[in-house]
């Protein structure tokens, strides 16, 4: 996908602060410090939309990116830091819960690891957490520059025994230094969006476009 505009909206806490233009919304979630805002500048091509922090725990909102008036992006603030108090981690946890479990234009969570570690005990917590929601998920291992390339399918099969990952289920391994995984990612979240003119045209047997089918019900 090429992007031609992003722009940083809002730092929204509550939902009434949340746009309102009902486009789709792709949430990033991950540990701080994980590289969350890399992997944005990474697949927007920008260097420096969304802010990277040598302190971790920073993003403390949800920041909303607005990419090519097609969908936004999400970041979330990073789990897992120990310095922040127990009393802010539950408030970023129940806003994070409420966004995820009640917002209607969330259509894709991507769970970031960091490949050169095993997956932590909030990183299992997450991906469970998820699932049992049954959230549409992503898990996108950052950071594989990291690693050298004869060890990369060992810590990929490391994160994917952790997580319980079964065939089929979505992962990506990443270099924001690199691009890699870029494309991959991208075919992934606009398959979710579902922003029509990216996707290709699906044609019936005779070779024209097909109409889709209206399966709303009056009642």
């Amino acid at each position: 996908m090429k992007v031609n505009q992003s722009e940083f909206i809002i730092s929204a806490v509550r939902p009434e602060q949340y746009p309102d233009d009902g486009l789709p919304e792709i949430a990033l979630a991950g540990r701080s410090n994980v590289g969350k805002s890399s992997l944005i500048n990474r697949l927007i091509n920008r260097k420096n939309l969304a802010r990277t922090s040598s302190t971790p725990g920073k993003t403390q909102q949800l920041n909303y990116y607005k990419i090519n008036q097609d969908l936004y992006f999400v970041d979330f603030p990073g789990y897992g830091y120990a310095k922040v108090s127990k009393e802010q981690r539950f408030a970023w946890g129940k806003m994070m819960e409420k966004y995820l479990l009640g917002r209607k234009e969330l259509k894709l969570v991507m769970q970031m690891v960091d490949m050169r570690h095993e997956p932590s005990k909030d990183d299992k917590m997450m991906n469970e957490w998820l699932r049992h929601h049954g959230l549409p998920l992503v898990v996108v291992a950052t950071k594989m520059d990291k690693i050298p390339k004869t060890r990369r399918a060992k810590h990929i099969k490391v994160i994917k025994q952790a997580l319980d990952l079964r065939p089929g289920d979505l992962f990506v391994p990443f270099s924001s230094e690199e691009g890699l995984g870029k494309e991959e990612l991208w075919d992934i979240i606009t398959r979710h969006a579902r922003i029509d003119k990216y996707a290709p045209e699906v044609m019936d047997a005779e070779g024209n476009p097909e109409e889709e089918e209206n399966t709303e019900i009056n009642g």
